[in-house]
């Protein structure tokens, strides 16, 4: 048979991975070894799980396990597995294309500082690339599971890797033919050592050739193989037997991050259902956290064995950050993704993670409120998810929710609406908010100042979900939520807003409403305002700026709403406008005061001529003024 020899090219953005990952790991060079090492245990986990159903695909094989051996003269370090295996297919894809979303968003985060540059390679993750930390070449031969042929892979890095034909056994040999500055990963205590480190936890055992103990020792014992690794599930052992380091080792296993995990919860229940779960919280968001569609999920084993990758059936979309696995007693082996989707006793172990992560976030937030708040800034907003749409578990997520406010100090400052509730004032009813396209037009509005004057603390919210999740939220601790940009503004001590609105209409209200036209809703004085003219209030069940802005670019149609215009009586200006007699330009001067309330809240204008037009016209004729006075 004719071996089939074809060259392939690099993705453009594997290429440049590449050459960033030899430099910027450069001082971390180990990874490479924990990296295939896992990539060969996920390997026979899959082999494991496909012949449940197909015992003959292993064959006369069946004890699986990882060889790693290696040939100091030769420099050499080769990595074996008798797993699940790859065809022709299988390798082009999957080791000539870097398959995670998210890469053009990552290489446009890169700085080129190279100690920067590593820890977000390490957020983004490497797998089988990181062998080129280490090999100025690499080589895999690898069969598929029941495949007939073999296919050799090999690659310098660079612009372009080689498939062909190839005699190999099943599964999958990675050999590294190391640098000249690599070589200590060609010495047996080195490697030893390593392994211990970064995979004591993998279930697969992980052997290596014996050493002879002397020079009397048996030389044919130089060369059987032993385990170096625990080779025993982690999760299947007691907590109080597994070290912190053992716990973060089997994190970066499942995660392929490179920064030990926030924190983790390790449990196992027994009884009418019997499960066991190890959970993981990640430090930094991963790149395709928004795509909603991207895998995500848990790893799920039943009975040890492993079934699936990105189990998503076990945890709700919003907290599709968390890492770990769930290993249950009670499904089939056989179970697929559809039953897992009907089967009550997953609605049962979802419901129950689900109160775990939630309960570790509460714990982290009490006692550790640094690293929640180092938390927040990474998944806050997808937790907002949660508190919009899991109405069981709404109120646990609403005592994770963090917002800035006028009590603190710049945007990163948060509060949360425990510490926001006890602080009230004694007659305040209501949990004030506004929501703005930033922070700093959030703290600029002037909808803030009459609350600022009575010392009354207001939530200052900017994120794009926030209009959203506000709407979803009825009331937190007994106190309802408000809008101060709306209309039905109740202040600690005032009269219901209906009665006070109407009050405040009267001549100057009737001439600004003619003049506005159908601009407004309808026009009134303020009780909000003490330095600014005028502002620009929402009915209250409208469509706010945000929202607006969101339903735009996802091209939907939704209702225009007018908004009131509320004066400041006290204020020279409008005062001014008050004794103006002339119709034209009192006209011109309130469109002008529209224009610059609608500015003031971050909006457009909906005729930046117009208006232009008419502040021109009033600096003329202020500074001809001017002329003729001097």
């Amino acid at each position: 048979m004719t071996a089939r020899a074809e060259t392939h090219g690099f993705q453009a953005e594997t290429r440049q991975l590449l050459k960033l990952m030899v430099h910027s790991l450069y001082s971390n060079r180990e990874i490479f070894l924990r990296e295939l090492i896992s990539n060969a245990s996920d390997a026979i986990d899959k082999l494991r799980f496909r012949a449940i159903a197909a015992p003959e695909l292993l064959g006369e094989d069946g004890d699986l396990a990882i060889q790693i051996r290696f040939d100091a003269d030769a420099k050499t370090l080769e990595v074996a597995d008798n797993g699940i295996g790859m065809g022709r297919t299988d390798a082009i894809e999957q080791l000539g294309t870097i398959a995670k979303s998210g890469t053009a968003e990552f290489l446009a985060q890169l700085t080129g500082d190279q100690q920067k540059d590593a820890g977000l390679i390490g957020q983004f993750g490497v797998g089988f690339y990181s062998a080129f930390i280490v090999a100025e070449e690499v080589e895999v031969l690898t069969r598929g599971a029941g495949a007939e042929q073999g296919v050799r892979w090999r690659s310098k890095g660079e612009d372009e890797f080689s498939v062909e034909d190839a005699e190999t056994g099943r599964g999958t040999r990675v050999i590294l033919h190391l640098r000249d500055d690599a070589l200590e990963f060609a010495d047996a205590f080195r490697l030893r050592n390593l392994v211990r480190k970064y995979s004591d936890h993998i279930a697969a055992p992980v052997r290596m050739p014996k050493e002879a103990a002397g020079d009397d020792a048996d030389a044919s014992e130089a060369g059987a193989l032993e385990t170096v690794n625990e080779a025993r599930a982690l999760w299947a052992r007691s907590r109080s037997e597994i070290s912190e380091d053992e716990y973060k080792a089997f994190y970066k296993h499942i995660s392929h991050d490179f920064e030990d995990p926030l924190d983790w919860s390790h449990n196992r229940v027994e009884g009418k259902l019997e499960y066991a779960s190890l959970l993981y919280l990640p430090k930094r968001a991963p790149f395709d956290l928004w795509n909603r569609e991207a895998p995500r999920g848990l790893k799920l084993y039943v009975q040890r064995v492993f079934i699936m990758d990105d189990a998503e059936q076990f945890l709700p979309l919003y907290l599709r950050f968390v890492k770990g696995i769930v290993d249950s007693s009670e499904l089939p082996l056989n179970i697929s993704r559809e039953i897992l989707q009907e089967d009550a006793r997953v609605a049962r172990i979802r419901s129950a993670l689900t109160k775990r992560v939630l309960s570790m976030l509460k714990t982290l937030a009490e006692k550790r409120p640094e690293d929640y708040q180092a938390f927040w800034d990474q998944f806050g907003s997808v937790l907002k998810e949660g508190a919009g749409e899991d109405s069981a578990n709404q109120e646990a997520l609403c005592k994770l929710l963090r917002f800035a406010s006028t009590a603190g100090e710049g945007a990163a400052q948060k509060v949360g609406l425990q510490q926001y509730a006890g602080r009230m004032a004694d007659d305040q009813e209501r949990i004030y908010y506004l929501v703005a396209e930033s922070y700093e037009n959030a703290a600029a509005s002037p909808h803030l100042e009459a609350f600022r004057e009575r010392g009354i603390e207001v939530l200052l919210l900017f994120d794009r979900a926030d209009e959203w999740l506000m709407s979803n939220l009825r009331e937190f601790d007994g106190k309802t939520f408000q809008d101060i940009m709306r209309t039905g503004l109740q202040m600690p001590g005032e009269a219901k807003a209906e009665d006070r609105e109407k009050n405040n209409e009267g001549p100057l209200a009737e001439r600004i409403a003619k003049a506005l036209g159908d601009r407004v809703e309808g026009v009134g004085r303020s009780q909000r305002l003490t330095d600014s003219p005028a502002c620009l209030v929402l009915p209250e069940f409208a469509v706010g700026p945000q929202m607006r802005r969101i339903l735009k670019a996802a091209g939907q149609q939704f209702p225009e709403a007018k908004p009131r215009f509320e004066y400041n009586a006290a204020h020279p200006l409008m005062q001014r406008l008050s004794e103006e007699a002339d119709e034209q330009r009192f006209a011109d001067l309130a469109l002008v005061l529209f224009d610059q309330a609608s500015l003031a809240e971050g909006g457009a204008l909906a005729d930046a001529s117009a208006y232009l037009t008419r502040m021109n016209r009033f600096l003329l004729e202020l500074l001809n003024a001017g002329r003729g006075g001097s």
